[in-house]
């Protein structure tokens, strides 16, 4: 039933009208998908031998006929319309971070000067957004407009609003990929067919992998009257400047802390609608910054996770401003304190139920474990740098290798059992394996308490891809960033590594070796080969960074030269073998990336200079002018020496404003300077290089003489919102 809710936004309550709430007493089971065309839809909505064609089409990847297509179509716009929707888009990823729409209403002429409701199979499978106005990295000039989006079945449509909302790829004409989603999907594929071949050795019944993920986004709060205050905020997503609050998560107390009331009214409203939108939202808790919260699914299909997730950073900002708040989901907003990532935990699973990095019980199960895990450990050394680019930006690069982040290394943890078992394996010539053990229990001797079971692995939060029970976790992904990115390289990394695999299997075999012990052979021969990659250590230590090193890691900290990356012959090999992406489109994405790069700093370099000339320097000047006529007076009323001896902190204060002030004043015309030698330079990797090297940390060293200034000028002459006033919601 509809209902209208009281929201407060900086301290004055307005009212608003909800969209429609369930209540209260209805189960989120009983409301979870209301405005997605499931399966449960479809079946309602199609004719069966419809329904059955669109779940071939979903789980085996048939092709689609336009007579399935104009079915389905009908029967959506009937859905959708009676949920009040009356426009269609085709949503897509394209290489913004975001996502785009086009909405087109459910109209038509009818012949006879009316209008009818009309939405055609066509319309469904295909639509043609302007491809020149999105970043195609030249694979597109801006004279060349056309490009496509079309229909992914694989993910349901939804509505939202008066909007029904189509899942797509996005492609140009010439059909190079000008989005996230079409290479994922091929990625996907790719390792469906590389790991399904592997797990048919231990369970010829398997037919199908599938690539799980569970992403956990870290998100900050922020009340929208101060955020508005800040045009560095507003226009960034970051503080550029401010000082250190007195207190802030040093206590350590707002971690999994008592969830303040008015975030949580904020929780529940984004749990509800994403929940109406089938996405399984199942944990919320407080992170370890103040004003830094949490939220995480339960597991879903990589594909649909991602859509998943894209979709929720769009709630997550909207219901924010009902509440008064803005969602900030940049990777560091704050200096000082944690910045946001979002842990991507990433599992294989056969259509037959087997959890293919869970442990088993049988030797069988056993040697599968173990060779999925090697074969993930050889992917990830061989293409550890690639891993880096694909989650590297001018954003995350902030957060990175901060002691409060994985470190810009990519390492595995995988924890004492499973090294003690690798190593067995490494070091023995019998061909068994030997048997992994369960969850242990642990009993405290605590009253009223029972007994907790251990997990076969601890956790190391130092670890960027680290081994948790029955998945990897690739915690290094930036909280704002598409998970595609990251998921692209892996899955395709992973199955050119399986498919390495099997082709050496085979080829022993063929030499007469039984197979499992050929498997073991192989398997022995990739641990040797993959241990540099393997690290339990911390990976925020310097030593670890020597060490790295010695080993032939990927240790470059410039995001502009890790995205080099992308353009080795070992990546091109890879993702041209595995038909994920060809040469233009790794050029175009890296000329993108690099594009994009340059222009995050480059606009941080505006904003900045203008808060220094127009925010903070007539300020400290106007204190300093205060300070000048207080000496003065001061002069003329005491004797030369009290008045010396009264005005000597003045005097300071004077002195250290002018220090910083000059310095300010000077560093922003080299900083101005910087950028106009930077914009000029012939490539795209030059300038952002130079960005990376000149303006950059101009921005940090002007930044510290900005915070030494707030601490002297009078807070109330201070122009922006102080650290201790934005982080403590109230």
């Amino acid at each position: 039933m509809s209902s209208t809710i009281r929201f407060k936004v900086v301290g004055e309550a307005f009212t608003k009208k909800a969209i429609e709430v369930p209540n209260p007493k209805e189960r989120p089971s009983e409301f979870f998908a209301k405005y997605v065309f499931n399966r449960q839809k479809m079946s309602k909505y199609l004719p069966e031998d419809v329904y059955l064609k669109m779940c071939d089409v979903i789980d085996n990847g048939s092709s689609l006929d336009m007579s399935t297509a104009n079915a389905v179509a009908a029967a959506m716009k009937k859905w959708a319309m009676e949920l009040g929707a009356t426009h269609c888009t085709h949503w897509f990823q394209p290489l913004t971070e975001g996502t785009a729409e086009k909405h087109d209403g459910f109209v038509e002429h009818d012949g006879k000067g009316g209008m009818i409701e009309e939405f055609t199979g066509k319309e469904l499978v295909q639509q043609e957004p302007d491809a020149s106005s999105f970043p195609s990295g030249g694979i597109r000039s801006t004279f060349e407009a056309r490009g496509y989006s079309a229909w992914d079945p694989a993910s349901p449509v939804f509505v939202i609003g008066d909007t029904l909302m189509i899942p797509t790829v996005f492609i140009s004409y010439t059909g190079e990929a000008l989005d996230y989603k079409a290479p994922l999907k091929k990625a996907l594929k790719a390792v469906d067919r590389a790991a399904t071949a592997v797990a048919r050795y231990f369970y010829p019944e398997v037919r199908k992998v599938v690539s799980n993920l569970g992403w956990e986004q870290e998100y900050f709060l922020v009340d929208e009257g101060l955020y508005a205050a800040r045009p560095d905020l507003l226009m960034t997503g970051r503080t550029l400047m401010g000082h250190d609050s007195a207190k802030n998560q040093q206590m350590e107390d707002h971690y999994f802390g008592s969830i303040p009331g008015r975030v949580v009214a904020f929780m529940k409203d984004l749990e509800i609608q994403a929940l109406e939108l089938g996405i399984p939202c199942k944990t919320r808790h407080n992170e370890v910054a103040p004003n830094q919260f949490e939220l995480a699914p339960i597991y879903e299909e990589t594909n649909l996770a991602i859509d998943h997730n894209m979709l929720i950073m769009s709630l997550m900002r909207e219901v924010a401003r009902k509440h008064g708040f803005r969602c900030l989901l940049h990777e560091k907003p704050f200096a000082g304190i944690n910045g946001s990532g979002k842990h991507n935990n990433w599992s294989l699973g056969t259509d037959t139920g087997i959890q293919l990095y869970g442990p088993g019980k049988t030797p069988v199960d056993n040697l599968r474990f173990v060779t999925f895990i090697v074969e993930t450990l050889m992917a990830v050394h061989k293409h550890n740098g690639l891993l880096k680019a694909s989650i590297v930006s001018a954003t995350n690069a902030h957060r990175l290798g901060l002691g409060e982040a994985p470190p810009a290394i990519i390492s595995s943890f995988l924890g004492r059992q499973l090294t003690d078992l690798l190593r067995h394996l490494e070091e023995s010539d019998d061909d068994e394996i030997i048997s992994l053990e369960g969850k242990q229990a642990l009993s405290l001797d605590i009253p009223q308490i029972p007994e907790l079971l251990l997990d076969n692995t601890d956790r190391n939060r130092t670890s960027p891809f680290a081994f948790t029970g029955n998945r990897f976790e690739f915690r290094a992904v930036g909280s704002q960033a598409n998970c595609a990115a990251a998921m692209i390289v892996l899955n395709t990394a992973v199955a050119e590594a399986l498919t390495d695999f099997k082709s050496r299997v085979d080829a022993l075999v063929a030499e007469g070796i039984e197979p499992m012990k050929a498997i073991l052979k192989t398997v022995r021969q990739d641990i040797k080969t993959c241990k540099p990659i393997h690290f339990d250590g911390n990976g925020y230590s310097e030593e670890w960074k020597q060490e790295a090193r010695r080993r032939g890691l990927n240790v470059e900290t410039s995001a502009p030269l890790i995205l080099d990356e992308y353009l080795s012959a070992a990546t091109r090999s890879m993702f041209k073998r595995m038909n994920v992406l060809n040469d233009a489109e790794l050029e175009a994405r890296t000329e993108i990336k690099l594009e994009t790069y340059t222009k995050k700093i480059q606009i941080e370099a505006r904003i900045f200079g203008d808060m220094c000339m127009n925010h903070i320097l007539p300020v400290a000047t106007r204190y300093q002018s205060q300070l000048i006529d207080n000496v003065s007076k001061i002069k003329e009323i005491f004797p030369t020496e009290t008045s010396t001896r009264i005005n000597a902190n003045n005097m300071q204060l004077i002195e250290q404003i002018s220090e910083h002030t000059s310095f300010i004043t000077e560093n922003v015309e080299r900083l101005v300077e910087a950028r106009k030698v930077a914009n000029v330079l012939p490539s795209e990797r030059d300038k952002a290089i130079a960005y990376h090297d000149t303006v950059a940390p101009l921005l940090e060293s002007i930044r510290y003489h900005i915070d030494k200034l707030e601490l002297i000028v009078d807070d109330e002459l201070w122009p922006l919102p102080k650290y201790r006033e934005m982080l403590f919601i109230r």
